[in-house]
């Protein structure tokens, strides 16, 4: 198992409060999924422009936060940020001694973070031609939205990637960005947790392996949801102050759904 800690925001001016409220609560974020996955962590910080900043390593959540890449990372967030993607790993394939392996995994204009086991990974590598960077298994699942770009597709982007993610075999709860798209956000959770939660001040989404995280952290009064299991979610930052915890698109990811 694996830990997602993961913020996807609208980017526009807050208040100095909000923004060390939203810092804080990704550390805390971090800091209780470690016991999800103690071999490595990381973080990256997406920007409305497509800039992306990455920064991992092997070792506990607990050394990460404390770490001076980490918190150059912090020193980024701002009024251009749409989305902070965390991670803590428990590996099942590919030694966390090498880098490449953990997550946020890069794979052409997508960056992702993945909880769960492909077992049909190297099948899928060999079938589809794609390069492959590292050992993971998770890297098949990033290499398969590579070619689609949400520009191009518009309202058939999930159509196509249902497609591409039907051919995977196993446990997998993802997030995945796409530079090309960088206001857009794409959720799929299948046979793994993960739970969201919208808080309207802040103007974003807080997503948490630990369902008990979020209801630590924003209070026992709050709803906190767990998110729609086998459906592809696409989000929208630009949407998110009319749609709260609600996606701007839904699939299912199986006919059966």
């Amino acid at each position: 198992m694996c830990g997602i800690a993961a913020i996807f925001l609208a980017p526009q001016a807050r208040p100095p409060s909000i923004w060390r409220a939203i810092k804080e609560c990704l550390t805390e974020n971090l800091l209780f999924n470690q016991e999800r996955g103690k071999e490595a962590t990381g973080l990256a910080v997406l920007q409305a422009d497509g800039q992306i900043a990455v920064s991992k390593m092997p070792g506990q959540a607990g050394q990460f936060v404390q770490s001076t890449a980490y918190h150059n990372l912090l020193s980024q967030i701002g009024v251009q940020t749409t989305l902070l993607l965390g991670h803590t790993r428990h590996p099942t394939k590919g030694t966390p001694a090498r880098n490449e392996n953990n997550h946020p995994l890069l794979a052409g204009p997508i960056c992702g973070i993945h909880n769960g086991e492909i077992d049909n990974d190297d099948d899928l590598f060999a079938r589809c031609g794609c390069p492959r960077y590292g050992q993971v298994d998770s890297e098949i699942i990033f290499r398969l939205l590579e070619p689609l770009s949400p520009l191009q597709l518009n309202g058939n982007y999930l159509t196509a990637v249902r497609s591409q993610i039907q051919q995977l075999r196993g446990a997998f709860t993802f997030l995945a960005c796409d530079r090309r798209s960088p206001e857009k956000l794409l959720v799929v959770r299948h046979n793994r947790p993960l739970s969201i939660h919208f808080q309207p001040d802040w103007n974003a989404l807080i997503f948490s392996s630990r369902y008990i995280f979020l209801r630590k952290r924003f209070g026992i009064s709050i709803l906190t949801e767990t998110l729609f299991r086998d459906q592809l979610l696409l989000y929208e930052a630009s949407s998110l102050s009319r749609l709260g915890h609600l996606p701007l698109h839904q699939l299912p990811l199986y006919d059966d759904c």
